[in-house]
C-alpha cells in the first residue's frame, strides 16, 4: 500500500467509527415507519395552563385562542395565559378580548421566546400559583390545535402519571402554500414520524421541537430559566440529564406556519445551529456523565448525546483532513490527480447514495401521512421529493456559518397565514405568503 492507499483506509476507518455513532437513528426511524403508539383514555381531565408567547402577533394569535376554546375539552380545565413582549400592535387588545388572561413585557434586551416564558411563569406563580394547575401546555403564536388536541395529550400525560414531557405532531398549516412552506412541512413531518414515533415506540426518550409539549408543574415550581436561541434543545437535554422522559403522541396534532422564502429559512436555521451548538458545548460533558451514571436511562442519554454533537461539522472536518493529507502524495512520487479524482469520486457516490435515500423516504413519508398532508397539489409534492435532499443538505454550510457567527441574536419571523382550524378540517385552507422583514 503506497501513502495515498493508507491515508484513505485510516480516514475510512474514522468516518464509519463516527457513523456508527448514528446507526440507531436507521433503528428509530424503521420503527416508525410501522409504529402505532397509543395510549389508554384518561378518567381523569387535568387542569392545564396554556402558555402563549406573542410578539406582535395580531394577525395569527387569535386563531389559536378561538382553536383552542372550540376543542373538545372541558373548558374550565384549560387557562389562556398570553405574554405580549415587546409588541407594538394590538395582541394584547385582541387576546383580552377573546378571554385570555394577558400579562405585557417590555424589554427589547430580552426578546427570546425564552424570557418570555420565564416572565409569565413568574407571573403565574405570583398570582395564580404554579401548583393550581397540573401541567403547562407552551404554545408559539402562529400555532393552531385540532379539535382532539388536548383529550389525546391528556390521556399520554395521565398514561405517565403526569411524570413525563409529553410533545405532539407538528403538522404545517401552510404545507402547500409553496414549495419552501413545503420543505419545512416535510422536515417537521420527518422528525415526528421517523424519529419521535420510533424512540417512544422503543420506550426511549425524545426531545420537545419548538412549541407544542406539555410539562407537568413541578417542573417550573422554581421558574423557566431556559432562554438562549435554542430553549428546547436546552430544555430537552436538561430533561434527560435529571433521568427524566420526553414521550411523544402521535395522535395529538397542532399546527405552525411555516416561512416560504430562502431568505427567511437561511436566518432561522442558522439561528437553531447557533443555540445547538451553544447547548453541545453547555451540555456536551453533562451528558457523557449521565450515560456512565448508576440507574440512568443509558439509551436515552446517548441518543441525545449523539443528537447535540454537530455531526455536519465533524463530517466536513474529517474530509477536509482527508484532502489536506492527499495533498501531500507527489512528495512519495504518486500522482496528485488520480488521488484527488478518486478522492470526488467518492465524495460523489456517497452525496448521490443520500440523496437518493432521503428522496425515497421522502416519498414514503407522503404514503404514510397522506391522511396529516393536506392542499399540496402533485407538482408540489414531486418538487419537495426533489429538493428535500438539498434541503437538508445545506445543513452543512449553515453549520459552518453558524460556527463562526458572533452576536447571534433573534430576529422577528414574521407570520401572516390566516388559516384557522376549520379550514384544515374542511380540507380548505386561505394562506398568505410569508413577506422576509429585516
Amino acid at each position: 500500500m503506497n501513502y495515498a492507499d493508507i491515508t484513505n483506509l485510516v480516514f475510512n476507518i474514522i468516518t464509519t467509527l463516527v457513523s456508527l455513532l448514528y446507526v440507531h437513528f436507521i433503528i428509530f426511524g424503521i420503527v416508525g415507519i410501522f409504529a402505532k403508539k397509543t395510549y389508554p383514555k384518561a378518567k381523569v381531565k387535568h387542569k392545564y395552563g396554556l402558555i402563549i408567547p406573542a410578539r406582535n402577533e395580531e394577525k395569527v394569535v387569535g386563531n389559536l385562542i378561538k382553536s383552542i376554546q372550540k376543542s373538545n375539552y372541558p373548558q374550565d380545565k384549560l387557562q389562556i395565559f398570553v405574554i405580549a413582549h415587546n409588541c407594538t400592535d394590538k395582541t394584547a387588545e385582541i387576546c383580552r378580548s377573546l378571554g385570555a388572561t394577558v400579562y405585557e413585557y417590555n424589554n427589547p434586551n430580552e426578546c427570546t421566546m425564552g424570557y418570555a416564558f420565564r416572565y409569565l411563569f413568574d407571573c403565574i406563580k405570583k398570582d395564580w400559583g404554579i401548583k393550581s394547575y397540573d401541567g403547562f401546555f407552551l404554545f408559539n403564536a402562529d400555532n393552531i390545535v385540532s379539535s382532539d388536541y388536548f383529550d389525546k395529550m391528556n390521556d399520554a400525560f395521565d398514561a405517565c402519571g403526569g411524570k413525563d414531557v409529553i410533545t405532539s405532531f407538528r403538522n404545517s398549516k401552510n404545507f402547500g402554500s409553496n414549495v419552501m412552506s413545503g420543505l419545512y412541512g416535510m422536515y417537521f413531518a420527518y422528525g415526528c414520524r421517523y424519529e419521535m414515533l420510533g424512540r417512544t415506540a422503543l420506550n426511549c426518550s425524545t426531545r420537545v421541537s419548538g412549541t407544542g409539549y406539555v410539562i407537568n408543574s413541578d417542573i417550573v415550581k422554581d421558574g423557566w430559566p431556559y432562554v438562549t436561541l435554542t430553549e428546547d434543545w436546552e430544555f430537552s437535554a436538561d430533561q434527560i440529564i435529571q433521568g427524566k422522559k420526553i414521550k411523544f403522541c402521535n395522535d395529538a396534532v397542532f399546527y405552525d406556519e411555516q416561512p416560504t422564502s430562502f431568505k427567511v429559512m437561511w436566518r432561522q436555521r442558522v439561528r437553531w445551529q447557533k443555540g445547538h451548538l451553544l447547548v453541545c458545548k453547555t451540555r456536551l460533558k453533562d451528558l457523557v456523565k449521565h450515560i456512565f451514571a448508576k440507574g440512568s436511562n443509558k439509551v436515552s442519554t446517548y441518543d441525545y448525546t449523539a443528537n447535540i454533537l454537530p455531526f455536519c461539522l465533524i463530517f466536513l472536518f474529517l474530509w477536509l483532513a482527508q484532502f489536506a493529507m492527499l495533498l501531500f502524495s507527489p512528495l512519495f512520487g504518486i500522482p496528485l490527480g488520480p488521488v484527488m479524482l478518486n478522492l470526488f469520486k467518492s465524495l460523489g457516490w456517497t452525496l448521490l447514495t443520500s440523496y437518493i435515500t432521503l428522496a425515497l423516504s421522502t416519498i414514503l413519508l407522503f404514503i404514510l401521512e397522506r391522511k396529516r398532508i393536506k392542499n399540496v397539489s402533485f407538482i408540489k409534492k414531486v418538487a419537495i421529493v426533489l429538493l428535500f435532499p438539498i434541503f437538508m443538505g445545506l445543513q452543512f454550510p449553515i453549520d459552518v456559518v453558524a460556527l463562526f457567527s458572533r452576536n447571534l441574536t433573534w430576529k422577528t419571523i414574521p407570520h401572516t397565514d390566516t388559516t384557522s382550524v376549520e379550514m384544515l378540517s374542511d380540507n380548505k385552507t386561505e394562506t398568505i405568503e410569508t413577506k422576509d422583514e429585516m
